[in-house]
């Protein structure tokens, strides 16, 4: 890791063992490392910057209330860049199964650039072979319902990225963010990243696989209430004009993102919304 100590950093560890454990960062509840049978399955830049200001580049930051450029904030709003409350746990399950909530809530800060009261809670379990994280927003105004748009912008790692695969988007509308937002029809299955890849897919299945992924893993993606998802890899020239993305690192990453983004998502006063995400190893090619 960069910048930053481990104490200026908050981390909170939940551990089954030692070969299986995820780390989250209180800087954007960002999920900065998930280790399965002692594999790293998230990427994060060996440049990225742990400043508590910054948002992670890598692990699954949190994207809340906007994805993408927004003229109120910062892109992707300000849930990946705010500091979050350990709320619950980590705690051990009945069935062995590691929890533990983060929470955060609407400060001056954030009112000024967004005008809600709200609180979201994140809830991340650790299962024998999984990762199960869950996004909860509370609308706590008293009267007036808000708009947002959300997402869990997962970076995986991957030995080389123009061999894995994505399965799960052919026959899909998506939003070509590398050609002027041109909507366009996938026809790849499964679909192979060979150069620059920024799109939206709307209304996706709920389940994908991605194969080759860290130690040669495949994983079974599940959501449930993300209807979009987002593809991405920056490639060699989008990479080289991130201060925090190291040189050649486009090669060993993969962007998978589940969320609602392609429509903003209204939630009534007092109203709440889940959404989750399970990422499953299901084969270990050894």
């Amino acid at each position: 890791m960069a910048s930053g100590t481990q104490a200026e950093l908050q981390l909170v560890e939940l551990t089954r063992d030692d070969a299986n454990k995820v780390v989250v960062n209180l800087h954007g509840a960002t999920i900065q490392s998930w280790v399965h049978d002692g594999t790293e399955m998230l990427f994060v830049s060996k440049k990225a910057v742990f400043d508590n200001k910054k948002g992670i580049r890598g692990g699954i930051p949190i994207v809340f209330p906007h994805f993408g450029p927004w003229d109120k904030g910062p892109q992707h709003g300000f849930a990946r860049t705010s500091k979050w409350l350990l709320k619950e746990g980590p705690t051990k399950e009945s069935n062995e199964d590691i929890k533990a909530v983060f929470s955060l809530t609407d400060s001056d800060d954030t009112r000024k650039l967004w005008d809600n009261q709200f609180e979201l809670d994140y809830i991340v379990c650790l299962k024998v072979d999984a990762l199960f994280t869950e996004l909860v927003v509370k609308n706590l105004n008293d009267s007036s319902g808000f708009d947002f748009t959300c997402l869990l912008h997962t970076y995986f790692s991957v030995p080389d990225v123009l061999k894995a695969t994505v399965s799960g988007l052919s026959g899909l509308k998506y939003l070509d963010k590398t050609d002027g937002m041109k909507a366009k029809q996938e026809t790849a299955e499964p679909k192979f990243i060979k150069d620059h890849t920024d799109g939206v897919y709307i209304g996706a299945t709920e389940n994908h696989y991605i194969t080759n992924a860290a130690g040669d893993k495949t994983i079974h993606v599940v959501k449930r209430n993300f209807p979009d998802t987002v593809l991405w890899n920056p490639w060699e020239a989008g990479a080289a004009q991130m201060s925090d993305f190291g040189e050649n690192e486009h090669l060993k990453m993969l962007c998978v993102e589940v969320g609602h983004v392609a429509q903003p998502l209204s939630l009534s006063a007092k109203e709440t919304f889940s959404a989750s995400q399970t990422l499953q190893i299901v084969q270990c090619n050894k």
